[in-house]
């Protein structure tokens, strides 16, 4: 059995949330006088200073240097992110640009997401990100068929999360307009729902069966069904205002950040990240809470976004240890929901067939 952490008195907690306020503002060291200017307490300078030091040593601050001051620590941030931070007030004009820019409809997930990213970053003044996670069973909701000339036709593809996907096939035999409609309804009946494992040998030789003469037709179109799952299954990321990041000086090793670059370049890291997350609500990871090393001197902060139960994307931000939680995890918790929101009220309407 672990050790108990011990449980901070009501001073305590008002020390640490000060300290962790005016750390992020500033970016230096806070010292006891600086706290008793900026909070509420009544006691003396020397009490702060006793104060400070027993958070030190059960962890929720550190001392960087010989001066009397100091920043919250990884466990600091998390007791405030958890325990003390208070509801950011979101402004009318914020509300209303979140309306503006999400509400329009928008026929892909992709533009979506990469809108919400931008206003991420621009809300908060950190990076944005936009992810569309990766997919353990990517399925098709529908498939279209249109025919281009004698041995080309286009495929149309939605998938189960919304997303709109076009394939250009080639045929080794004569295509025509009936033959696609027959194909089109095969498809719409047995490959609608099922992942790309369970598409297999069986249910394409059953689809050639049915197509008779044109069972040519078949394989190219299976081609690009399989083609389109690989796509979305390798999940994809996005960033907007990777520049905001060089205001702090967090990041003023080059080395550094040009390893953190390096990482947000690949994705992969951050990709299986976000997909192996448990929490469908806003996931906060601080410093070396993430697995992703050159992350520690970073935090994270990201919701998934839902539609008929399935995630199709994740909103987040990334910054500084420091980063001004209370706001972010109010943006990302306002765009989120404008986002849900959007999703249920196009669901009504292809209920209902309402607009």
């Amino acid at each position: 059995m672990g050790e108990k952490k011990q449980e901070l008195s009501e001073r305590k907690k008002l020390i640490l949330k000060s300290i962790v306020e005016a750390h992020i503002e500033g970016g230096e060291p806070i010292g006891s006088k600086a706290i008793m200017q900026s909070s509420l307490l009544s006691c003396s300078s020397a009490t702060i200073r006793n104060e400070m030091a027993e958070l030190e040593q059960l962890g929720y601050l550190v001392q960087p240097h010989t001066s009397a001051g100091r920043v919250p620590s990884e466990m600091g941030y998390r007791f405030y992110v958890d325990s003390l931070v208070e509801q950011y007030a979101t402004t009318t004009r914020e509300v209303t640009q979140i309306n503006q820019l999400l509400k329009a409809k928008m026929a892909e997930i992709d533009q979506i997401l990469e809108t919400a990213s931008r206003l991420a970053s621009s809300m908060t003044n950190y990076t944005g990100i936009a992810i569309k996670p990766k997919a353990s069973a990517v399925t098709m909701s529908k498939f279209e068929f249109v025919s281009i000339d004698d041995y080309h036709f286009a495929m149309l593809m939605i998938t189960s999360s919304g997303a709109v996907k076009t394939k250009k096939a080639t045929s080794s035999g004569i295509v025509t307009d009936m033959a696609l409609r027959t194909l089109s309804e095969l498809f719409n009946g047995c490959l609608c729902g099922l992942g790309a494992d369970r598409i297999t040998l069986p249910i394409i030789m059953e689809l050639e069966n049915a197509m008779g003469d044109t069972a040519y037709l078949v394989n190219p179109a299976v081609k690009c069904v399989y083609e389109v799952m690989n796509e979305i299954d390798g999940g994809e990321m996005r960033l907007s205002g990777l520049n905001h990041l060089l205001q702090y000086p967090e990041y003023a090793d080059s080395d550094q950040f040009g390893r953190l670059l390096g990482t947000l370049e690949n994705q992969e890291e951050i990709l299986d990240l976000v997909s192996q997350a448990d929490s469908d609500d806003i996931n906060v990871l601080i410093g070396s809470e993430s697995p992703v090393q050159v992350m520690n001197n970073s935090a994270l902060v990201f919701k998934p976004i839902k539609k008929n139960g399935r995630t199709v994307g994740v909103i987040g931000v990334l910054g500084p240890r420091r980063m001004n939680y209370k706001q972010v995890l109010e943006t990302i918790g306002d765009i989120t929901e404008n986002i849900s929101s959007m999703f249920e009220v196009d669901e009504t309407k292809q209920i209902t067939g309402k607009e």
